[in-house]
């Protein structure tokens, strides 16, 4: 389990990154001095790598993966804060026992006892795992956005709980008490263990495909399916002028994860591209597997969530939707599509997905806004 008293190596604390072996790499007694020598130069642009790189990831530039550098400035550009979005009518109607339905409720709690704790397992998986194998400065510099946008995600989460007064026992053990909650957790932990694991290194074709392996899982699985049914249910339920403040919440992280998930994939297949030798056929037919397991375990929690209809949706809807993006997915990483002729039923979703923040949050603004005026300087 992940344990923040891990004695987790930090790459990048010596002068030059080159003074560190990759696993199974023999080290010469003349390297130390060679180590030395390099740690003087500039450096160069075709001796950055994504992994396994040498050149020092203390120094931005020169630029070689500008990509990961415009998406950094992209998630800056794009902050918000929970505390923006006024909850005064999702409270009241909350607390009104005919404001909602009892499936309506359920799929909001369902929602937010998935979301409380896979943004933190996100988080834990960036800072304890993925950021200290990547090599390359400028996708570091993204990593370290994304991090501080899941604690946001953590954040809104717990202040939609705190806003309607919700049994917070409840809503954040669901991980641990809710079948389709636990399931999808535990389909993740063996790749965020991978990765957090002090021991482990990259290096070898082995070790290489574990990491691919692992980040394929997170951005094309646990950001790009996991999270969508329950983006589409609190969505659809702000297109019906319910729960608008928590609906507004979710179109912002909705935005934020798929930029997530798109950096994940451009990171993905720049590993590819730099190391072609890791995309076996093999490794590809493992990639399929988990994204047909990936399926099986999102559909399963659109049943759960919905046993019955409920806001013009009902769970079938959501297995064309789910096969659906699981064959974007593919394309997008280069894997054979799984499932021909797979439609999209939700199309409003891209709306959603290409949200401009001034257009809603100046309207719904809280007037007592103290992002700024909160600090104290005394």
């Amino acid at each position: 389990m992940l344990s923040f008293e891990d004695d987790v190596p930090i790459l990048g604390l010596r002068p030059a990154v080159s003074g560190f072996a990759p696993a199974g790499t023999a080290r010469s007694s003349i390297e130390p001095a060679r180590d030395i020598a390099e740690s003087f130069q500039r450096v160069r642009v075709e001796d950055k790598r994504v992994i396994n790189g040498k050149a020092d990831v203390n120094q931005l530039v020169p630029f070689k993966y500008k990509w990961a550098w415009e998406k950094y400035l992209a998630g800056c550009a794009n902050h918000w804060m929970p505390q923006e979005v006024n909850m005064q009518r999702d409270i009241e109607l909350w607390k009104n026992p005919a404001g909602l339905t009892a499936d309506e409720r359920l799929v909001v709690k369902r929602n937010l006892g998935f979301f409380v704790t896979a943004d933190s397992l996100a988080a834990n998986n960036i800072v304890l795992g993925t950021y200290r194998h990547i090599t390359a400065p400028e996708c570091r510099q993204y990593l370290l956005r994304q991090a501080f946008e899941e604690a946001i995600h953590t954040h809104a989460y717990q202040y939609i709980v705190e806003s309607l007064g919700l049994d917070e026992g409840e809503i954040f053990n669901a991980y641990h008490e809710v079948a389709s909650i636990r399931d999808k957790d535990e389909f993740l932990m063996p790749f965020i263990e991978t990765l957090t694991d002090p021991a482990f290194r990259t290096g070898t074709p082995e070790t290489d495909q574990k990491l691919l392996r692992s980040l394929i899982v997170f951005a094309c699985i646990m950001e790009g399916l996991f999270f969508y049914v329950g983006f589409v249910q609190i969505l659809a339920l702000g297109r019906q002028n319910k729960m608008t403040g928590a609906a507004e919440q979710y179109q912002y992280i909705l935005r934020d994860e798929s930029m997530h998930c798109n950096f994940g994939i451009d990171l993905i297949n720049t590993i590819k591209l730099e190391n072609p030798h890791l995309w076996t056929p093999a490794f590809r037919s493992e990639i399929q597997d988990l994204m047909r397991k990936g399926v099986e375990l999102e559909y399963r929690y659109a049943e759960d969530t919905m046993p019955r209809g409920v806001l013009g949706l009902n769970a079938p809807m959501f297995k064309e939707y789910l096969r659906f993006i699981a064959n974007r997915r593919c394309q997008q990483i280069g894997v054979e599509t799984l499932y021909p002729g797979a439609e999209n039923p939700f199309p409003w979703m891209s709306e959603m997905i290409d949200l401009k923040k001034e257009r809603n949050f100046f309207e719904t603004r809280v007037i007592e806004y103290q992002s700024g005026g909160a600090l104290n300087w005394d």
